[in-house]
């Protein structure tokens, strides 16, 4: 992790492993329908929380836009309520949601993705002191990541690497009528339902 003055963009061509058992049965459902996984958790009381996205430039049968709509999550969520029977995957109910106007950058593919937008970046340890850092993201370096900031005298660039990084989000945009937009998708498209049989709620 390193500070300068001045921003050198490039590209990384480093991967992650695709997850295997029930999350990769996810993953490749959820991929093979044409969207972008961006989370899967597994919340208390038996839910399971699974989080997508739209990709650019794709066409969906929900309609067009860049915002996942509850179509979309509808969708996913009958396609992987099959796919997890057969996994034998235990679970009370399955939710599908868009990422909201902060969504998470989680992968690599993430930061390739949105460089050049405005995010929120905490790490997991203090660089100068602070672990909070907010403003445009540089691609890909040699050495990492990059990112903009004001430290309240000049413009700096931290360069960083994913492995550092506690957690980083989008930074939503509101524009001049007050409305809030972002480029990550729509905010609050989400469908729910039980194991049994796919009733949404």
């Amino acid at each position: 992790m390193s500070e300068s003055g001045a921003d050198s963009p490039g590209v990384s061509s480093a991967g992650t492993p695709r997850p295997t058992g029930w999350r990769g049965a996810i993953e490749t459902t959820v991929t093979g329908l044409g969207y972008d996984l961006v989370d899967v958790e597994r919340a208390p009381r038996g839910l399971l929380r699974v989080m997508i996205d739209r990709l650019p430039d794709r066409t969906y049968p929900s309609g067009p836009g860049e915002f996942v709509t509850v179509d979309d999550c509808e969708s996913v969520t009958r396609q992987l309520q099959y796919v997890l029977e057969v996994e034998n995957f235990d679970y009370e109910r399955l939710e599908v949601s868009s990422p909201g106007l902060d969504r998470p950058l989680r992968r690599e593919a993430d930061f390739v993705r949105f460089a050049g937008l405005e995010v929120s970046l905490t790490l997991k340890l203090p660089f100068q002191g602070r672990k909070n850092f907010r403003g445009p993201l540089g691609g890909g370096l040699k050495e990492g990541w990059s990112l903009q900031f004001h430290d309240g005298k000049a413009d700096q660039v931290l360069s960083f690497s994913l492995d550092e990084v506690r957690e980083a989000r989008l930074v939503p945009v509101v524009d001049f009528k007050g409305r809030r937009v972002s480029k990550a998708g729509a905010e609050g498209a989400v469908a729910q339902s039980g194991v049994d049989g796919g009733q949404d709620r």
